[in-house]
């Protein structure tokens, strides 16, 4: 059943151009702007998948201008991760990490096994629909979460 928002959410992946980005886009249009949301990957070595853009682009999610950081990326911007209620982990490597840097605070992080689509089918339309599954996936846990959207524009 859904909870309360928390005040603040990051989700985090392997890269931050596939799965968390699309969970901090989809957020923000199901949920508003009373939640703080952001994302972050373990590495910061690609920029936002076209896939992933497009998939979300079907749901009128604008994931076109976001721009892949890295923990590390956060730290020297001052993003401090104590700040953030809740950390949610979408890849193994971003749950190692995330329990890691957050050792020393009370905060929650919770691991989400989201598909990773890189790399999957042949065809456009194949890994159109394999990233198509990786972002309901994300839909259906959200709304596990957080209960049903609030706003949806």
């Amino acid at each position: 059943m859904g909870r309360d928002l928390p005040q603040s959410v990051l989700f985090c992946c392997d890269h931050n151009a596939v799965r968390s980005p699309m969970a901090e886009g989809i957020m923000k249009k199901f949920y508003g702007t009373g939640t703080y949301v952001q994302s972050a990957g373990v590495m910061n070595d690609m920029e936002i998948d076209g896939f992933s853009i497009a998939v979300c682009q079907e749901m009128d999610v604008e994931l076109s201008r976001h721009r892949s950081r890295s923990f590390d990326e956060m730290e020297n911007w001052g993003d401090d991760l104590s700040s953030f209620d809740l950390v949610v982990a979408l890849s193994p490597a971003s749950q190692r990490r995330a329990l890691e840097l957050t050792r020393l605070y009370h905060l929650d992080v919770e691991y989400w096994p989201i598909l990773d689509p890189t790399g999957l089918g042949e065809s456009r339309e194949d890994k159109l629909s394999s990233y198509r599954q990786a972002r309901d996936q994300i839909i259906t846990r959200l709304k596990d979460r957080f209960g049903d959207p609030r706003e949806i524009t």
